[in-house]
């Protein structure tokens, strides 16, 4: 593993909180914007971790959309939009950037990748003597192949690495051995100068080596390592002992 301070493409983000009146509000009520101070990403693997609902997805969208992508995911060139419901927390966030832009570049949102999916179909049957867009993604219709194989088609077809890739729970469709091969097709993107930051809540997705973990609770942020994160422990637990823990849970 390298590391690229120079093409770290994002260095970090923070709260501009003189322009902020009131925290009861979506978005500005999540407990990762209430103690949101200044957030340093790893040159090459951040990843934000957290229980549901602490607003791991809004603040990855939220420098998603502050560094220009498309709020339901893509590259920087796509501009659609199925149903408006992206929150507005690009306003109150302001983004360090690096010297060096990326020359690729991919927004991953589980939720909306079926959205994406239909929109390049619809732009390649648009008129063009250009390559279609799914020639990029392997040359197969997304909607042809199962959610797991179309995510996977985007890691290995369209990643073309010396890039910054925003992932947002990309497990949600993988396997575990998928998940495994996603480890290597990110390092092989790390090797070739690219930057990640990834929500996920898969111990396996957060293994990379040396990466940074920011894991968000009630009380605020903390950065930890794999084997601290409650996600870890969780899972350790329930595999050592499972036994045990399905007695109590059954209760």
């Amino acid at each position: 593993m390298k590391l690229y301070h120079d093409t770290q493409f994002i260095r970090g983000t923070y709260l501009k909180r003189d322009q902020i009146s009131s925290y009861e509000n979506f978005p500005l009520n999540l407990p990762v914007i209430k103690h949101l101070q200044e957030l340093t990403f790893h040159p090459n693997v951040t990843y934000i971790i957290g229980e549901n609902g602490m607003g791991k997805s809004t603040l990855l969208e939220g420098i998603a959309i502050a560094f220009g992508f498309n709020p339901e995911g893509g590259t920087l060139n796509f501009n659609f939009s199925s149903y408006d419901s992206h929150s507005n927390l690009e306003q109150y966030l302001r983004l360090k950037k690096g010297v060096y832009k990326p020359k690729d570049s991919f927004f991953f949102r589980a939720e909306t990748f079926y959205n994406l999916a239909t929109n390049i179909e619809e732009l390649d049957k648009e008129p063009s003597s250009g390559r279609k867009i799914i020639d990029s993604f392997g040359g197969k219709s997304l909607h042809q192949q199962s959610h797991g194989e179309s995510f996977f088609s985007a890691f290995i077809e369209r990643f073309q690495g010396n890039g910054l890739y925003i992932l947002d729970e990309p497990e949600a469709a993988l396997s575990p051995l998928r998940q495994i091969s996603m480890l290597a097709r990110i390092n092989e993107l790390v090797n070739q100068g690219s930057q990640f930051i990834i929500s996920t809540h898969s111990p396996i997705i957060m293994a990379y080596p040396d990466a940074k973990i920011i894991e968000i609770k009630e009380g605020g942020l903390s950065e930890v390592t794999l084997e601290e994160s409650n996600h870890y422990l969780l899972m350790k637990q329930f595999f050592e002992d499972k036994g045990r823990l399905l007695h109590h849970l059954f209760q």
